[in-house]
This record gives structure tokens, sequence and C-alpha cells, in this order.
């Protein structure tokens, strides 16, 4: 359980209360965190890393007394527990989190946490990037959730559409097992399932490679640059209404953490590895591909409204009818 720290906030510095100036004249084992417990979630993929690390080294005691990381496997359950009150603060697919905004959910945005990291994993053939898929089975985790919809866009874009057999896959891992099995000729795969893939089809003897970069691809089609806001922390309403004051320093405490996994992987690794319920070298191996990033959301607001307008331009439903306001953005 990390130590608990003093905590000071801005709001606090600002108004001089009397009752924490008081507090500010005794011992630091005499202060107690704002919080007594923050409970984090996270998906089975890189920005758990940035959360496990997180907890691991303490960065978040000057918030809470007690910080939890619960890894979900399936954005079913994610939602589950954000409309069941189970989660407040999850790393999100971004285009679930504006989803759920716009239908009255309360959820806002605080930071984006990967600028990407989907790849299609296969073997190396003749014909490279996206074309290279004409004709294959191709595994697809998470059918009707992020990552499919990136895919859609591009293959539109490409027009393969109906050229590529697209194979549901319960979670990229599961995707991953399919690869190495030989039951599809290739595999969308978020890391750190890319790196399992390529790792272990090094030891099977299977010359696996990311055959295509979804964010270099993500990039061509929206003249941003390869970067894919695909997933940050998200906060509910509750969360929102009993601890506001906190949204800011916690993101500022993960953009801190964030620069420590990527200057330090493997230490990272390790402390994820019971986390991802992965070999910590696999962890340490993705991180380099994760693009783990720390950016207000509203920083990529452009961004995130160009990722989410192509994902959406089939069926505006996707993204619970259009793009979101800007109350959506809780940090500018």
């Amino acid at each position: 359980m990390p130590r608990t720290r003093p905590f000071l906030s801005r709001r606090a510095l600002m108004a001089g209360s009397v009752g924490l100036a008081a507090a500010l004249a005794l011992p630091a084992i005499g202060r107690a965190a704002p919080l007594a417990r923050l409970a984090l979630f996270g998906p089975p993929a890189g920005p758990s890393i940035t959360l496990a690390h997180a907890v691991a080294t303490g960065a978040l005691a000057d918030l809470a007394a007690e910080v939890t990381l619960t890894v979900w496997r399936n954005p079913d359950e994610l939602r589950a527990g954000l409309t069941s009150g189970a989660i407040d603060l999850s790393v999100v697919p971004v285009q679930a989190a504006a989803n759920l905004y716009n239908r009255g959910m309360g959820l806002r945005l605080v930071n984006v946490m990967t600028d990407g990291l989907n790849y299609i994993v296969g073997t190396p053939g003749a014909a490279p990037g996206l074309a290279g898929l004409a004709g294959q089975r191709l595994a697809v985790p998470f059918v009707n959730d992020t990552p499919d919809f990136i895919l859609r866009a591009l293959l539109a874009r490409h027009g393969l559409e109906g050229r590529v057999e697209q194979v549901p896959a319960g979670s990229p891992i599961e995707a991953a097992q399919m690869l190495l099995a030989g039951q599809i000729d290739a595999a969308l795969l978020a890391e750190p399932a890319a790196s399992v893939a390529v790792l272990r089809g090094a030891v099977a003897g299977r010359g696996l490679a990311r055959v295509v970069d979804i964010q270099q691809e993500w990039g061509a089609l929206t003249g941003l640059g390869p970067r894919v806001p695909q997933a940050g922390l998200a906060v509910t309403k509750g969360f929102s209404e009993r601890a506001g004051d906190l949204i800011a320093p916690l993101h500022a405490a993960l953009a801190q953490v964030t620069e420590q996994v990527n200057a330090d992987p493997a230490v990272a690794a390790l402390n994820a590895a019971a986390a991802l319920e992965l070999p910590a070298p696999v962890l340490g191996a993705s991180i380099p591909h994760s693009a783990l990033v720390a950016r207000p959301a509203g920083s990529m607001r452009a961004e995130i409204e160009a990722m989410l307008s192509l994902m959406a331009k089939a069926d505006p439903a996707i993204i619970g009818g259009g793009l979101p306001d800007e109350g959506f953005y809780a940090l500018a």
C-alpha cells in the first residue's frame, strides 16, 4: 500500500484555509490524504502499465491513502462497471467514452494515454501495408468496439471492404493465440498482445511481424500525423462531484509516471506483470510500441474529433449521435 504523504491542492492553497494551515503545522505522518481509497481500472493494454507503475511506486499517495488497480478484460465489463457505479476512474476507449457522455452518463475524458498501439501482425508478404490483407483471414478482437471501428474506416479508405475475411476474437490475447496456432493469416492486435505474438512466434520458428502500423495508416488518412488518440483516463460524474479538485493533480502525477515508464521499460514491466498477467520481458518489449503519453484531453480535441468523425461516418450511433461538446473534456 502506498505511503501517505501530504497533499496540497492548488485550490486549497489559493483559499488559504485555516484548517489547511493547521494541518500543515502537523508532522507529515499526521496528515491524511484527501481520499481514503482511489480505485483505478484499466484495459489489458499499454496504458495499464502506466497505472500499475503509478500504484507500485506510490506516485498517487498524495491523493489517497490506498490506491488499487483492477484490469478489466473486455469493453462489456467496463461499460457494466461504469453504468452500475462500480467503476469511477478507468482508462477507457475514447469512442466509448464519447458514446456514454452523449447518452447522458456524465463520463468525462481527463487525458489521452496513448497515441495508438494497434498493429496487424502476420507473416510478411509481397504486398506491403493494408493491401497485403486482401484475401486473408484476419482475427479482430472486440468486434463493434474501438479497434474494429478504426479498422473498418481504414479498409473502406483502401477499397478493401469485403476483400478481407474478418474473424471475431474474444480478446487480443485470444487473437494472438489463433494466429500462433495457424487458424488465421493475420490478427489486429493491441500492445502488449502484438509483442506476445511476435515473441512467441520467434520461439516457435514462425516469422511473425507487425506488417501494418495502424497509427501510420491512420495518420495518412487524417492528415494529422501518426496519432490515434485511442484511450485515456475517464472519470464519472460522481467522482467529478466528490473529488473534482483531484482531477488535475491526478493527471499531473500520471504524466510524470508516463515519463518514467518510457525511460525505464524494464522496471515498469516488472511492476505491471502481475496486474496484466503477462511476463515482464513481454511487457518491457511492448512499451516502445505502445506510444504511451499523458496529454490533457482538451489539447487533443482536434485529433479526437477527427477520429470520432471517421469512425462514425457510416453510423453516428457509434459515438452517441454526434461529436461531444466541450463538457466532455475534463482538462483543457
